[in-house]
């Protein structure tokens, strides 16, 4: 029984260390596929169909069809004055995003949030959901035919030069059209709203049969990434969340209602919302090489019922290119908040996330957000951990009178098992109440240690002194000296692992002389994995100490 203790210890430890191993994996996999999803496998003549820019095809898989479509003509020439052509570069400035849209496909380039950098420097890059180099990657949000037309190369002329609602406009649209054969004309129609991260997007068809069957994104490395965190493609359909990870060649495609469908990282997330879930819709994902590009098709559009400009209107659909605040999300609806995934910790995560942004509304710092929730932590977990203390300083007591039993009833296991028992029923004590606190609150240390790696609000919150980003580890760096692997002086880890030394010291142990020996190399084992975690965390793990050493301390000095 006396070894029970250490083996919670040695759990707690591995269970610490296998979540850290699972993570650098990048858990996540392919998506389990529904009853209407299959994977499917990336033939040459498809990835020839890509590079060529067609992509009026339905995918392929379980119950996909192709794009209703009815009097089509045979072939859709493009006009002359259409192809070759350059095309203006058109910027929207709105009090949260500057966009650029080229005119060739009427498709977007870049898209940088203005209150988002790429890091802490105040001169640094903003953050750019959508960076291409043409002509070797394509644009984003590229619309597709039946028949197959390669729209990329068609001109869709702006009915503006820029537009810019930075000012005292509440709102402006930006319009695109690509003039095709027999008076055939597509738009594109993007509506901004200031204050707003989520755009309008419709497309019309006027002068013919309506003949824009898909629309496409493409997905480009931004942001931040990181290794324990799910970054990719990812859909929502019948309220249930798929993140597809793939392989280059590799294709998943589904058929049915689609609340959304995009990409995301750590902070960020560019989809598309149709206006209509319930579709049916064909989705089709694709990996298309090593460097990370993926192509997400939408096809079997459905219009909306709501008038179009002049034509008919193939589809609407909400863009929601930005950060994943929650709050935000929540207000769009659509599932959006799913975008949001903390694993297996949500229903924990979640609420310490709204702790933390409550807090934050009267300190206007997550640091010290943190310090309260961890003391809030603390209170609730206060009564088993005195009750915890009690205990183990009771087992120290007790360890002569168990050190007979053993002498006693050495050879005989199960009769010694029944006299401890006795023993410990009769001074009330349970061995593993001593470890109970710190078991429980393993699920709220990965619960935190989620929230900070994806929670935007805390990406780049300072909180004093050296530590300028509670979402990255704690370096203190000193001018002119630069030390291997770390760069600076983890502080703030240093002080944990000491605390941690002291808490151990303090504590009563019913350990033998070998495993207390083991156990004292648990502070530098700690110190070692917390090294590179969030210095949110570490503030948490060492608060935690502190408050458990003045406990410990007042058991040791009060009670018998």
């Amino acid at each position: 029984m006396e070894t029970r203790p250490l083996l919670a210890i040695v759990l707690s430890l591995a269970v610490l260390m296998g979540f850290q191993y699972y993570m650098s994996l990048n858990a996540p996999k392919q998506a389990p596929m529904s009853q209407n999803a299959t994977a499917v496998n990336s033939t040459s003549a498809q990835t020839a169909e890509l590079s060529s820019g067609v992509q009026g095809t339905a995918p392929a898989g379980a119950n996909a069809s192709p794009a209703s479509t009815t009097a089509m003509p045979s072939t859709v020439k493009v006009s002359d004055t259409a192809i070759g052509q350059k095309g203006r570069e058109i910027t929207v400035e709105t009090d949260l995003v500057s966009a650029v849209f080229s005119e060739l496909g009427g498709a977007v380039k870049h898209y940088r949030l203005k209150k988002y950098r790429v890091s802490i420097e105040p001169d640094s890059e903003l953050v750019d959901l959508v960076t291409v180099t043409p002509p070797n990657l394509p644009l984003v949000l590229q619309v597709g035919s039946n028949p197959p037309v390669d729209l990329r190369t068609v001109l869709f002329k702006a009915d503006k030069e820029g537009l810019d609602i930075t000012g005292h406009s509440l709102e402006g649209k930006l319009r695109f059209t690509a003039e095709l054969s027999d008076g055939l004309k597509v738009k594109k129609i993007f509506t901004f709203t200031r204050g707003r991260y989520l755009v309008d997007m419709q497309i019309v068809v006027t002068g013919g049969p309506a003949m824009v069957s898909s629309v496409a994104l493409y997905n480009m490395p931004f942001g931040e990434t990181s290794r324990y965190i799910f970054s990719g493609p990812s859909y929502v359909a019948n309220g249930k969340l798929e993140e597809v990870k793939l392989d280059p060649g590799e294709a998943v495609a589904y058929t049915g209602a689609l609340d959304w469908a995009g990409y995301g990282d750590n902070y960020f997330c560019t989809t598309i919302i149709p206006a209509i879930a319930s579709g049916p819709y064909d989705l089709q994902i694709r990996k298309l090489d090593e460097a990370g590009l993926t192509h997400l098709q939408l096809t079997n559009l459905k219009p909306h019922p709501h008038p179009a400009e002049g034509g008919t209107e193939i589809f609407r659909a909400g863009l929601y290119f930005g950060p994943k605040e929650i709050e935000r999300l929540k207000t769009i609806g659509h599932d959006m908040v799913k975008t949001i995934n903390f694993g297996w910790f949500d229903v924990i995560a979640k609420p310490v996330l709204y702790l933390l942004q409550f807090f934050y509304k009267y300190t206007h710092n997550y640091g010290w957000s943190i310090i309260i929730v961890t003391i809030l932590m603390k209170v609730a977990f206060f009564p088993l951990a005195q009750k915890g203390a009690k205990s183990m300083k009771t087992m120290q007591k007790l360890q002569p009178k168990l050190k007979k039993l053993k002498e006693k009833y050495g050879d005989d296991k199960v009769k010694m098992q029944q006299e401890m028992m006795q023993l410990y029923r009769t001074y009330k004590v349970n061995p593993m109440s001593g470890c109970l606190p710190m078991v429980l609150q393993i699920p709220v240390f990965f619960a935190l240690y989620k929230v900070l790696l994806q929670a935007i609000e805390l990406r780049h919150a300072p909180f004093m002194w050296w530590i300028n980003d509670l979402s990255a580890p704690d370096r203190l760096m000193i001018p002119g000296v630069e030390i291997p692997y770390l760069g600076g002086i983890p502080v703030l880890t240093l002080l944990m692992g000491v605390s941690m030394y002291f808490q151990q010291k303090l504590s009563p142990s019913s350990l033998d002389p070998t495993q207390a020996k083991m156990m004292q190399f648990l502070p530098v084992i700690f110190t070692f994995m917390f090294i590179n975690f969030p210095s949110g965390l570490v503030l948490y793990w060492l608060l935690n100490n502190l408050f458990s050493i003045a406990q410990q301390v007042y058991v040791n000095k009060f009670t018998d």
